[in-house]
């Protein structure tokens, strides 16, 4: 198998959606974060992954890769890493990622993945299958690429089951905004209107948030905290990630963890850090 990228059928996936990300990160390339935030909140998910199960001759997956910002910090720590991605976005990893000996790209969706079954020894999906129109199947078509025992790290929206209830009323507010207005428009009038968001929403909360910690005070509950410590660019580009999708499902921990034991998963642990719910589980 090369390096070169293979075609796809359409199955479980919205195209428009698809393509919206292929968009978004042709737009937003990881060499323009700064590489020591990037790695910082790389850390936040990764940071109950087992690499003590992982070795320099390892070989798994990043199902959906994007641009491969999260690809580059895993790269170096394994055997093989086969980036997966059904948008444009995969010529722009493999741009990114070039220099890597170790690197495979395929652009492929998840239910037509050609890698051989039971085949990898870990797998990785952050913040992609929750755009998927059945995120159960997707799980499952993630399982049968796995060995019997191998971490799977996986990230979905949370569905807010422990926030107050304001918070939860200010999320369905934007998702109504989202669904019904943003999301339809023309890419780059959506890419203005979510960059307007980012700075007169996101920006000043996140920061109010940084203000109220230095002071001592509890932000876990006030909207869009997490990016408190967070650069602008990264603010801009999960705003466009978070309103110009059309498809998005949030799930509650107990769903997350039906949905891994269907799929033939066990040892199931949630971090309890943002952001939520990144969770390991293991090949049954």
């Amino acid at each position: 198998m090369n390096k070169k990228v293979s075609d796809s059928k359409k199955e479980n996936v919205d195209w428009d959606v698809v393509n919206d990300f292929g968009t978004e990160w042709e737009e937003f390339q990881f060499d323009s974060y700064d590489l020591n935030v990037l790695r910082e909140t790389w850390d936040q998910y990764f940071n109950i992954f087992p690499w003590e199960n992982i070795s320099e001759d390892s070989e798994g997956f990043d199902m959906g890769c994007g641009s491969g910002r999260w690809a580059q910090f895993v790269i170096p720590k394994v055997g093989r890493l086969n980036c997966i991605d059904p948008s444009s976005a995969i010529y722009v990893a493999e741009s990114n990622l070039k220099k890597y000996e170790n690197a495979f790209f395929y652009k492929e969706t998840v239910d037509e993945c050609s890698l051989e079954n039971e085949s990898q020894d870990f797998g990785y999906s952050l913040g992609v299958l929750h755009h998927i129109p059945d995120t159960q199947k997707a799980i499952k078509d993630c399982a049968r690429k796995l060995k019997k025992g191998a971490p799977f790290l996986l990230y979905l929206y949370y569905d807010f089951e422990d926030k107050p209830a304001l918070f939860k009323l200010i999320w369905k507010l934007t998702d109504l905004l989202r669904l019904n207005v943003i999301s339809k428009l023309p890419p780059s009038i959506k890419k203005i209107i979510c960059s307007i968001i980012a700075i007169i929403i996101y920006y000043p909360l996140a920061r109010f948030s940084r203000l109220l910690e230095i002071f001592g005070i509890n932000v876990e509950n006030l909207p869009l905290s997490d990016y408190r410590n967070k650069s602008f660019y990264i603010m801009n580009n999960d705003a466009l990630d978070r309103f110009g999708t059309k498809l998005e499902q949030r799930f509650s921990k107990k769903d997350i963890t039906n949905m891994l034991k269907n799929s033939g998963f066990h040892k199931i642990t949630f971090s309890n850090k943002t952001p939520y719910w990144t969770c390991i589980s293991y090949k049954a």
